[in-house]
């Protein structure tokens, strides 16, 4: 998987029971830590954070506001 730029908005592909997160939860990307492991933050529709956990790349889908050209 590419590298995650820093505050580019994902979504949790999966359960993280032991963290208290779902599977489609939204959060922003703040800090890269190490290879494929990410610093995210999870914050309410006020804009409070409820959650910041460590979480490898391939639990989170980078979602997108335009068009990507399709994986050929």
């Amino acid at each position: 998987m590419p590298d995650i730029a820093l505050f580019s908005v994902v979504a949790l592909t999966q359960d993280l029971p032991d963290r208290g997160l779902s599977r489609g939860q939204m959060g922003t990307i703040l800090e890269k830590l190490a290879p494929d492991v990410y610093e995210v933050e999870f914050s309410g529709e006020n804009g409070e954070t409820y959650a910041t956990a460590t979480i490898e790349g391939s639990k989170l889908m980078r979602l997108h506001r335009e068009p990507v050209p399709s994986a050929a």
